[in-house]
């Protein structure tokens, strides 16, 4: 009987596991205190309760109400908002029970994705320049960051854990090393400052990562290209449980930091990267929403071919193009060779903000780049480079002469070359060179080069061949 019992109790509790426990109304965890939701766009409010139970929202002067779908979902959609004061909600069940979100503001919210150097944090151990500083002068109740609890799944998920926190010293150091980011921070610092409306930042990043596990199995699947990836190595595990959740909380954007993970698979990156864009654009359903991304910098990777490295950035320049409402900021200048992680994340944020402010928010004026390779043209033994985003005109990043430059002939053998700038080209050479072909700048994983323009902003790497790289396969 004690057996039998046993058996008994065990079935029954996995029966409870197994049907949903909605009857009280839910939110999903980033529909909570704090939250910062998106100014002009219709926002969703969605949570979970009883079959057929009537739910009412109310948020200042809106309210609506809703009844559950047979799997116990709900959704309303709030007009466009605008920011001004702090707000509460009010979402109420028939059956009762009543939640009240509190301390609500309304301005611009950003996706903060990638791996280690997004998830970079100011803890002991990790840290950027002038951390302690930094932390001192944290204080912005304007800016909420919700930074989304790190793991993975083999199906999407409905909801995450996590909280939206303001920022202050305690806030960014809560959860050590697994806590906020502080790039995201720093994009999230200046945008405030020149925008002046509050700021949502929403942290989901895991350190270590390759672009696939970010990406829906679905699309893996469906592109000849990239189908061998989806059911490898926790491919769309990522997505499944840290971007899939968030949908369809109102944003303005996103911004990304990632790509050390496929150094080796860097020719498959042209493809991979703007899949995964075009799937978090189609399923968020909010249009080819801004999306701006770091190209990485200048690290010495032992084991690899010094090569991946150019490779996976000039991937990264190509997407600028494959990819609308993309942007892309370089650090080219800002790398440490020595440390995969850069301290400099002030500089890095601060770059992704000066696009997002000229392309997403309109300030035209703005240099936004630095010089971007345009075209070539062969005179006699020089080769002519011409740039895009010159701005106020091409320049030594730091009063040198022009470095990193090689040129060929060709038999695709690279020699060092001289360069120099002569209006807004730059003009290439190599006394043992007399018939040149083709130039390539920066490209090696070390490459510390100088290039810019006088707005200080860093020349991207390039090569003007399009011979077949060490990963393409």
């Amino acid at each position: 009987m004690r057996k039998l019992f046993a058996v008994l109790t065990l079935g029954i509790a996995l029966l409870c596991l197994s049907i949903p426990a909605f009857s009280a109304v839910r939110l999903p965890a980033l529909i909570s205190d704090n939250m910062v939701l998106q100014q002009g766009r219709q926002a969703s409010v969605w949570g979970w309760a009883d079959k057929g139970e009537l739910v009412t929202v109310s948020l200042g002067e809106q309210k609506y109400t809703v009844k559950t779908a047979e799997d116990g979902r709900w959704k309303v959609t709030l007009k466009k908002l605008k920011p001004g004061k702090t707000l509460e909600m009010n979402v109420k069940g028939s059956s009762g029970n009543s939640i009240t979100v509190k301390n609500i503001l309304v301005g611009e919210v950003w996706i903060c994705s990638g791996q280690s150097n997004m998830h970079w944090t100011f803890w002991k151990g990790h840290g950027v320049l002038n951390n302690e500083t930094e932390l001192a002068n944290a204080n912005y109740n304007d800016i909420r960051m919700f930074t989304v609890v790190k793991g993975g799944a083999p199906e999407p998920l409905e909801d995450t854990k996590g909280v939206w926190l303001t920022i202050s010293r305690e806030n960014l150091l809560v959860g050590g090393e697994q806590g906020a980011s502080v790039l995201a921070y720093f994009f999230g610092r200046d945008l405030y400052k020149q925008l002046n409306v509050p700021v949502g930042l929403i942290n989901t990043s895991v350190g270590g990562t390759p672009a696939e596990k970010w990406t829906k199995r679905e699309v893996l699947e469906a592109n000849p290209e990239l189908k061998k990836l989806a059911g490898k190595g926790g491919a769309s595990t990522l997505y499944n449980a840290m971007i899939a959740p968030l949908i369809p909380y109102a944003i303005r954007g996103a911004i990304w930091y990632q790509g050390e993970s496929n150094l080796d698979r860097a020719y498959q990156y042209r493809t991979l990267f703007p899949a995964m864009i075009a799937n978090w654009r189609s399923d968020w359903k909010q249009g080819d929403f801004p999306f701006g991304f770091v190209q990485i910098a200048p690290y010495r990777y032992k084991g690899q071919n010094p090569e991946n490295y150019p490779e996976l950035c000039e991937a990264q320049t190509m997407t600028l193009k494959s990819s609308p409402k993309t942007g892309m900021a370089v650090t080219a200048d800002i790398g440490d060779v020595t440390n995969i992680h850069p301290r400099n994340k002030q500089e890095v944020g601060r770059r992704l903000a000066l696009w997002a402010m000229a392309k997403v928010y309109g300030s035209r004026k703005l240099v936004y780049s630095g010089p971007i390779y345009k075209s070539m043209k062969i005179k006699g033994n020089q080769i002519v480079l011409n740039f895009d985003y010159c701005g106020g005109g091409l320049t030594s990043g730091n009063g040198k002469a022009l470095n990193e430059f090689t040129i060929a002939g060709s038999d695709k053998v690279f020699v060092p070359a001289k360069a120099e700038i002569v209006g807004n080209t730059v003009i290439v050479s190599a006394e043992k060179i007399a018939n040149p072909v083709a130039v390539r700048y920066a490209w090696h994983d070390d490459a510390q080069p100088n290039l810019a323009n006088k707005e200080g902003l860093p020349a991207s790497l390039f090569r003007t061949d399009s011979w077949k790289g060490v990963t393409e396969k």
